[in-house]
């Protein structure tokens, strides 16, 4: 038997006699392995998401592809034509457009994860499933709309030359692991808080604005070596997004280029150790999700 409220009603885990699944306490569920546990109802969330923010669109998914496009055009006339910027970079539409689509990536899986579970507040009320789903959803959602940027890059890269290597295809994935599971954990941190501080998105709007120009994504990184303190470039560089998009760069750009521009010492085994406290990060996220997901339903 469950409670009214949709949670389950028995304290303990036991095993009914009748072959129904064993019971638990509210609150106390498998966490993100339980999100896998039930890959099904994922897979429903995410369609969901993608069907609700299309309905009636004209374009459809065709939007996927729009948006980074536009994006890229407002970027590249204003920093790369209006000032000047790509007479300093080679090939700059690569250099930019290789950061801008994982900036967007992870500002979207933040954005969209932090309002996930007070965006889904009637299923939270009435229906006991693992909350981690709608989180979880939201970064599927910002990894269908990536690969449309992914694309573009990837055949403009491939008209300048990019051939493949481990070098690249290492550097694509370790960036990718760093955003994904950093803006994972964020995202669960997010949107716990904004179930209970409806002022929590707001903060996220702030952060997500700082994160698209502390990047070096429409500079050079040694922009800020060379106009800044010692001090400034190692709080620049310490920024995990900021990680990330080097390795995008040195993914996607820098094999079209003459290979003559110099990346930050260590970036490799820097960018393992920042995965390694992402990893963290994510596990402190959901932590705190898990301990406020109990009053998910009363508050909401």
């Amino acid at each position: 038997m469950t409670a009214l409220s949709g949670e389950p009603a028995a304290a303990n885990a036991l095993p009914d006699p009748a072959g129904l699944p064993d019971l638990m306490e509210p609150g106390r569920g498998g966490g993100l392995a339980d999100v896998f546990r039930r890959r099904y109802l994922l897979r429903l969330i995410v369609r969901r998401e993608l069907r609700a923010r299309y309905q009636g669109s004209v374009l459809g998914m065709g939007w996927s592809y729009v948006r980074p496009a536009a994006n890229f055009a407002v970027f590249f006339f204003v920093v790369g034509i209006f000032l000047g910027m790509s007479r300093n970079v080679e090939h700059f539409p690569i250099f930019m457009f290789s950061g801008l689509i994982l900036v967007s990536f992870f500002n979207e899986t933040l954005i969209n994860a932090t309002h996930s579970v007070l965006g889904n507040a009637p299923l939270v009320r009435k229906v006991y499933l693992p909350r981690e789903l709608f989180p979880v959803a939201s970064l599927l959602v910002s990894v269908v709309h990536l690969v449309p940027g992914v694309a573009i890059l990837l055949t403009a890269a491939v008209m300048w030359g990019w051939t493949p290597s481990a070098l690249a295809l290492g550097s694509a994935a370790l960036g990718f692991a760093i955003v994904a599971v950093l803006g994972m954990g964020l995202g669960l941190l997010g949107a716990a808080l904004h179930v209970f501080y409806r002022d929590t998105d707001k903060v996220v709007d702030i952060a997500t604005l700082l994160v698209t120009w502390s990047v070096p994504m429409i500079y050079p990184w040694h922009v800020v070596r060379d106009s800044s303190p010692g001090w400034a470039l190692d709080l620049y560089l310490a920024n995990p997004v900021a990680e990330a998009v080097l390795l995008f760069e040195r993914a996607f750009w820098w094999p079209t280029t003459d290979r003559t521009f110099a990346f930050p010492p260590h970036l490799t085994r820097d960018a393992l150790i920042t995965l390694a406290l992402a990893v963290l990060l994510l596990g402190l996220g959901q932590y705190a999700f898990a301990r406020l997901q109990r009053r998910f339903a009363e508050e909401l």
